[in-house]
């Protein structure tokens, strides 16, 4: 089902975005980001995210374009409970290049990154989540679906789920989300990439 923009409820709205029924573009605010203690001691629940409820048994996918250039510039889709339970996963530029990253959070992040592919300024992200699993693909043209992440995630009534973007070393990165859908969780093997 293609879900309209407008209906989503923002957790930290951006002072610029425009939402229409089939695109979302923003430009991130100074310093955002989503982040729990591991590593760096600190906690941030300051990234921008645009969340959409859903229960169970779901498959969401979106289609995020941006020009990512500086440290820790960060878009794609977000599954979250609260601010202890989390996932955001999409495209993250560290360490000179644009990575597709995943940080699963459950009291504390983690943080994992992959690159079956190199051209993310215009990609597909998906979740798939049922009964406590969640596989993690990305596309580069939504038909071959490697995998990034397969995490185990808490079994809960309903999720909040949509287009996060953050930049925890600056403001002004301009993202446009587009072809969001969330539908029954897909069933194929995990080794069909389809």
């Amino acid at each position: 089902m293609d879900i309209d923009f407008r209906n989503g409820q923002w957790l930290n709205a951006p002072a610029t975005a425009e939402a229409c029924e089939h695109s979302l573009t923003l430009t991130t605010d100074r310093q955002t980001d989503f982040w729990r203690e591991t590593h760096y001691g600190f906690i941030r629940d300051t990234g921008h995210f645009l969340g959409v409820t859903t229960a169970d048994g779901f498959t969401a996918k979106i289609r995020v374009q941006g020009q990512f250039r500086s440290l820790y510039d960060q878009a794609g889709l977000m599954v979250r409970i609260d601010e202890k339970r989390w996932v955001k996963t999409g495209v993250e530029y560290t360490d000179g290049q644009a990575f597709l990253s995943t940080v699963v959070t459950d009291g504390k992040s983690d943080w994992s990154v992959s690159q079956p592919f190199k051209e993310l300024e215009d990609f597909y992200i998906r979740v798939t989540l049922s009964k406590g699993a969640m596989r993690i693909q990305a596309s580069r043209d939504a038909r071959f679906w490697p995998l990034l992440r397969l995490a185990h995630f808490p079994v809960v009534d309903t999720y909040q789920v949509g287009p996060t973007a953050c930049t925890p070393e600056r403001s002004g990165l301009v993202v446009r989300f587009s072809e969001f859908e969330i539908n029954p969780a897909i069933t194929k093997d995990l080794h069909d990439l389809t």
